[in-house]
């Protein structure tokens, strides 16, 4: 039996930016998916025992079983000729927003690679995670699973020529608590990249402008972090929000939930991942705001996580 894991993330900066080469600035959290793999049965069977929002397994499945053919294609093992039995676990939910996917996707490839007794570099890993993900978002940007495969903070720049992505650990003073409320909306991150590329290509001037502001946002954030100037980042995560909100991937939900969080006395709040739906992030410096903020969305009856930001793998 082959087992692998894959971290979850949040992304705090340049969401849907980073697919068109604005950098990005994402964090590992401390859960993980956790997967098993055997080579037993017939064709490939998945049993998913994650926890998650109503609906987010059935509604992903079809892309979850397009991902794993993915793999395996790229690991040159013949689909034909292989029976696998694959259970998911852990302690990271199947939320939108948070990485699931590509979390599950990091987690199976290392569990096939032990079954398969080949022995892969975190990089190949990513590689292959990175296919898996098209099955999920139709040109990922490779945020995702570089979190997953690498943990820690992370400045990501995609290349948009082909070529190997940057990928950079960015390191702060200490972990710094958040708070990620879950909207219970299961969104399609395919449909909603596809979405800003078509608003964009209707209004290429103005999604240019609001583009070179995403770029100068990530500048001034990853100042901000390394400087641990945390009311300077919950203020560029404001407008990062914003940003978000124009390019049509926010949600009334998660415009609620943002909202929410400041009021309770958040550094910052904005949605996290693919939008229209998912989660968002709260900064929540210190156990007593964290638990000030997650137990007010609690009484609004939506989901919460209680993590940080920061944890070195």
């Amino acid at each position: 039996m082959g087992r692998g894991s894959g971290f979850g993330k949040t992304i705090l900066f340049g969401e849907h930016f980073v697919v068109h080469g604005v950098p990005g600035i994402v964090s590992a959290i401390d859960l993980a998916t956790d997967a098993e793999v055997k080579r037993i049965g017939e064709g490939i069977t998945i049993q998913d025992e994650r926890k998650g929002a109503k609906g987010y397994t059935e509604k992903k499945r079809t892309q979850q079983k397009e991902s794993i053919e993915r793999m395996l294609t790229i690991m040159g093992i013949d689909l034909e000729k292989t029976s696998l039995e694959i259970w998911l676990g852990g302690r990271l939910p199947g939320f939108s927003g948070i990485g699931a996917s590509a979390a599950s996707s990091v987690a199976i490839a290392r569990a096939i690679a032990e079954e398969f007794k080949t022995s892969l570099s975190d990089e190949r890993i990513n590689e292959i995670a990175y296919e898996a993900e098209k099955a999920y978002a139709g040109t990922p940007s490779g945020i995702d699973n570089t979190a997953a495969t690498y943990g820690g903070l992370i400045w990501f720049v995609k290349n948009l020529s082909g070529g190997p992505n940057t990928i950079e650990r960015l390191n702060i003073k200490k972990p710094v608590e958040i708070v990620i409320g879950n909207t219970g909306v299961v969104a399609d991150t395919k449909e909603m990249v596809a979405g800003v590329a078509e608003r964009m290509k209707e209004n290429p001037e103005e999604y240019e402008r609001l583009f070179d502001q995403a770029k100068d946002l990530s500048f001034k954030a990853r100042k901000a972090l390394e400087d641990f100037n945390l009311r300077e980042v919950g203020r560029l995560m404001n407008k990062n929000h914003l940003l978000l909100q124009k390019i049509g991937v926010s949600s009334e939900e998660l415009d609620y939930l943002v909202n929410l969080t400041r009021d309770q006395g958040a550094f910052g709040a904005k949605l996290t991942g693919g939008g229209g739906g998912g989660c968002m992030v709260a900064l929540t410096p210190g156990k007593e705001l964290q638990e000030t903020v997650a137990a007010t969305i609690e009484r609004e009856r939506f989901q919460v996580l209680r993590t940080k930001i920061g944890i070195q793998r």
